[in-house]
Parts: structure tokens; sequence; C-alpha cells
């Protein structure tokens, strides 16, 4: 594909090294993630990339083995404590650490604090999976573990497929993101049919409505509507849980496996 003047991959593909403008604002120059994402690139960037994205997942998948069945809580990184949703949202970590699950977020401030901060409140288990940005979004302090992602996609492959349940309070563009990646892979049968729970009826009002209207347009089934529970009760938010996690996938806390420290397990 040709490039025009003007196009920042012209200037990528003359010289790899040449600064290019600032986007979104206040954004840094671009990373080597963002290059990667620019389109075509050199064989040698493309499969070291490669590589570097195994390494990752690879990562990944080694220091979340043993944390045990998960119920991840997406939410904004933007309610300060005090904030109705940071309470609420620390209400909800106890009541999933009490149940016997590990409370698995982002890993950052706001809603993701406040989850990991109510499993720690009970003594329960409490993951953080942090994102590097160009303005760094520091870990939260309530963690016993945290593993760093360079790469959005392999961040979202972890806070799936470690968890039987996913509780979700307001947010913003990453929390949309997040709930529509979730409820298509249950749509599409990618993952089972694990409970989605919106708090925040209030918040969620609009979504709701536009999930209404997709049934009456029919691009999406009215089973698909179901799928996603709105409630302020965290009451019923475990109700939930309980019925589609706990007791249809059997789930119960186990005795940790052995960690191997030469498969990078510790």
């Amino acid at each position: 594909m040709s490039t025009r003047r003007g196009d920042p991959r012209s200037a990528l593909a003359s010289d790899a090294s040449a600064p290019t403008p600032e986007r979104w604002g206040k954004t840094p120059a671009p990373t080597r993630e963002i290059r990667f994402l620019e389109g075509p690139q050199r064989r040698r960037f493309e499969f070291l990339d490669a590589l570097g994205i195994f390494r990752e997942f690879l990562h990944g998948f080694r220091s979340l083995a043993f944390v045990g069945p998960c119920v991840t809580v997406f939410g904004s990184a933007r309610f300060p404590e005090g904030h109705r949703w940071y309470e609420l949202g620390r209400l909800m970590g106890r009541e999933i650490a009490s149940a016997g699950f590990t409370v698995m977020t982002g890993g950052g401030p706001g809603i993701m604090e406040a989850a990991n901060r109510g499993a720690k409140d009970v003594g329960g288990r409490s993951i953080g999976c942090n994102i590097v940005l160009p303005k760094e979004q520091a870990p939260n302090p309530y963690l016993d573990r945290m593993v760093e992602f360079e790469h959005f996609f392999v961040r979202k492959v972890m806070l799936v497929k470690y968890s039987y349940a996913f509780v979700v309070l307001p947010g913003g563009f990453g929390t949309m993101d997040e709930i529509f990646e979730t409820i298509t892979l249950i749509q599409t049968g990618k993952i089972q049919n694990f409970p989605v729970v919106l708090m925040g009826v209030d918040y969620w009002k609009d979504l709701r409505e536009l999930f209404e209207k997709m049934v009456e347009e029919g691009t999406i089934d009215p089973a698909d509507a179901r799928r996603v529970v709105f409630t302020d009760s965290t009451e019923e938010a475990l109700r939930v849980l309980h019925e589609h996690a706990t007791r249809k996938f059997d789930l119960r806390p186990k005795r940790p496996k052995k960690q191997r420290w030469f498969f990078g397990e510790r």
C-alpha cells in the first residue's frame, strides 16, 4: 500500500528513528508498540516483536497459574477514596473475597484499587494485571501479586482467562472495551457463560437501553441482552455469582499447586 505525503507511516518507512508528531494532545512520541501497530514494518522488527508478545503471554501464564478461581472487577481508575463508586467497589471486593474467590483487577487506582483493597480487608487474595502507559499507571498498594504488561490485548486475555465471573462498576472507554470484549467472547462461545454483573444502574441506564434497542433491531438476540445483569445490590451480585460460578462450574477453593522456579513460577 502506498503512503501519501504527511502520512506518519511514510516517515517511519524512510527513517524508523525519526520523530513523529505527538498525538492525542500531550501523548508522548510513539513507543515501540505504537510503531508495531502503524502497519507493515521490517521483517526483523515484526519477528522480534512477535517473540516479545509471546514472552509476555508466557510470563502472564506462569505468573497467574496459581491464583485460584478469580472474579475480575472492571471500572474507572479516576474515582478517589470516598467516592460512592469507590466505596461500592471496595464493598464488592470484600464480598467476592469472602465468598472464597481471588479478586483480580487491572491493578491501578480508582475502582481497581477499591476492589483489591476490599479483598485485603477480609484477608482475601488480591491480584493486579497492570498496564504500562506513556503516563505511567502505578500499581495500587493492595496487591498480593502484580503482573505488568505492555500490550492491552495481552492484559485483557489474562483478565478473562483466570476469571469465572466479571463485575463491572462505572468507567470510561477502557471499561466499555472490557465489557464488550467479555460479552462477545461469551456470545460467540469462546468462553463459557460466566456471569457479567454491571453495578450502578443509573450510570449504565443508557447502555441498558442500547441493548434493548439492539434486540428490537435484531442485531443481538434477546438471550444476549440477558447475559448482563444490572444491579446496585451486592447481595444480588453475589447471588448471581454463586448460581452461575460456584454451583454451575463447581468452583471451590483448592490447595494451590506447587510452584517450580525453573518454569519462572516464583
